[in-house]
């Protein structure tokens, strides 16, 4: 059963296309929406973005359309609320406002939608529609919605199906909304990676004792690491190939959790293999440390998990560096001086900071 299974899972790598698309070195930017004043509410705030990035020699904006359950797009799955009461700000839809402000200098724009986190959304459409059995869960009791929080947020599980279709249907509205995207960026396509125990959903255990003919599940095990990482890994060829289906041509990436071992062991989301199959453009590896040192071997270690060094983008945190520039601006020419795509997380933190908005025009 198992060698069926992995059987199953090599033909859907295949029969996911991938593009043609092969990244070049270059600057890139994280646009949030919940930063202020947020570029999506606001023509003059978007018209600001596209003037910075082509001052500060930016190649790529991932502009955040997807965040807490809640779509800064049209959308009949999830509440698209902020959508209507940004377009009525700016009297259109701003993203495609963007994109075409964009592409006339330039510049290409990525979807950049963080999938599995709710955040503190208990409103959010999957828990109306499905209650919380679509939450990721450990073996503690849950009394309350409150139960389920892991690190802060609301998780959805990867492996259940009704996670997997309306995800699908997100991305099916995304890229028929909006055709001229240059690509997607799947944020929060991973596990919960704070003690990692988590994958005890009633359908995900059915399937892994149904699939190796166990009565139990040893948290430590192998398998059951294996099979949480299959999870992640099957969702996202699910959102790749709908995707690809809509859009052949479409660049898609996805972000990745750092150091490695984090993302492998904590998080179960094997970034690397998504790389060597081609089942994704490009990974935005998180470097963000606010020791240069550990920047830079978080970011030496990757040459030994890729082969392809051009498939990594390589994202600063902006965030954490806010009151010390000093230490962002060694991280980020350390990262260009390798000869890396470089991106920034994120551009409400440049707002902040008027001395890594000058070095960033002036490097």
């Amino acid at each position: 059963m198992v060698k069926i299974i992995l059987l199953m899972l090599g033909i859907l790598f295949i029969s996911c296309p991938s593009s043609p698309y092969k990244e070049q070195a270059g600057r890139a930017l994280f646009v949030s929406v919940i930063q202020d004043p947020p570029v999506l509410a606001s023509h003059e705030a978007i018209i600001r973005l596209i003037d910075f990035a082509k001052q500060a020699r930016i190649k790529t904006l991932f502009v955040q359309i997807y965040h807490s359950g809640q779509a800064w797009f049209p959308s009949e799955v999830v509440d698209d609320s902020h959508y209507k009461k940004s377009r009525l700000a700016v009297s259109q839809d701003p993203l495609a406002l963007l994109i075409r402000q964009a592409h006339a200098q330039g510049l290409e724009v990525h979807a950049w939608l963080n999938l599995l986190s709710l955040g503190n959304n208990t409103s959010a459409s999957f828990l109306k529609r499905y209650g919380p059995d679509v939450l990721s869960r450990n073996l503690k009791p849950k009394n309350r919605i409150e139960d389920f929080k892991i690190d802060h947020q609301y998780f959805l599980d990867p492996s259940d199906e009704r996670v997997r279709n309306d995800l699908a249907k997100i991305i099916a509205e995304v890229l028929r909304a909006y055709p001229d995207l240059d690509g997607l960026q799947f944020d929060y396509i991973r596990y919960c990676d704070v003690n990692p125990h988590y994958g005890y959903t009633s359908t995900n255990i059915a399937n892994f004792k149904k699939v190796y003919g166990l009565k139990a599940i040893d948290d430590s095990s192998l398998l059951w690491k294996n099979w949480k990482r299959s999870q992640v890994t099957g969702l996202l060829m699910k959102l790749v190939k709908e995707a690809r289906a809509i859009k052949p041509g479409i660049k898609i990436s996805t972000t990745g959790c750092m150091p490695y071992a984090r993302a492998y062991d904590e998080a179960f989301q094997d970034w690397a293999s998504w790389l060597s199959s081609g089942l994704v453009d490009f990974v935005t590896v998180m470097d963000y440390s606010i020791d240069v040192k550990q920047f830079e071997r978080w970011f030496l270690a990757l040459k030994e998990k890729v082969q392809d060094p051009s498939k990594l983008k390589i994202a600063v945190g902006a965030y954490k560096t806010v009151h010390t520039p000093e230490i962002f601006e060694k991280e980020f020419s350390s990262c260009e001086n390798r000869g890396q795509a470089c991106v920034v997380f994120h551009y409400g933190s440049l707002l902040q900071s008027p001395e890594m908005q000058v070095f960033l025009k002036k490097r």
